[in-house]
């Protein structure tokens, strides 16, 4: 796995993965960026919501659940010192199956928290991570 950020303007860079996709991040205007991409610590945060999502919209398919949507919600706050660093991160996992079936989105979310998502695995190394569910 390999990624390499080039610097395009202002504070903003634009990272390749070694397959060939691309993302922008970037700062605020206030801090100094363009505003035109998510911050390095909001991609982290993306990162979580689709590795996790991932993990549940595959299970969710193996256990044969029926479901149109999955939306996972990630907010954190950060230290105050440097560097800042999360103090914690809230999940929310959204979905809407069935209400008899919410004991399987349940069991999906634990095992994608407990046993599949690396990056929760690497992140809760560092700080705590909470999830709730809803069905939508």
């Amino acid at each position: 796995m390999k990624i390499t950020a080039n610097w395009v303007d202002a504070l903003a860079f634009d990272a390749t993965s070694d397959n060939g996709h691309t993302v922008r991040m970037d700062t605020t205007i206030e801090g100094g960026g363009m505003d035109s991409g998510m911050s390095p610590k909001k991609m982290v945060l993306a990162g979580l919501c689709g590795c996790s999502g991932m993990d549940v919209v595959d299970i969710l398919k193996k256990m044969k659940v029926d479901f149109k949507k999955v939306e996972v919600t990630a907010e954190a706050e950060q230290t105050d010192e440097h560097p800042k660093t999360f103090k914690y991160i809230n999940l929310v996992y959204r979905a809407d199956v069935a209400a008899e079936d919410l004991d399987k989105l349940e069991r999906a979310v634990s095992l994608s928290m407990d046993k599949y998502c690396g990056v929760s695995a690497m992140l809760a190394k560092h700080c705590p991570i909470n999830h709730t569910i809803e069905l939508i």
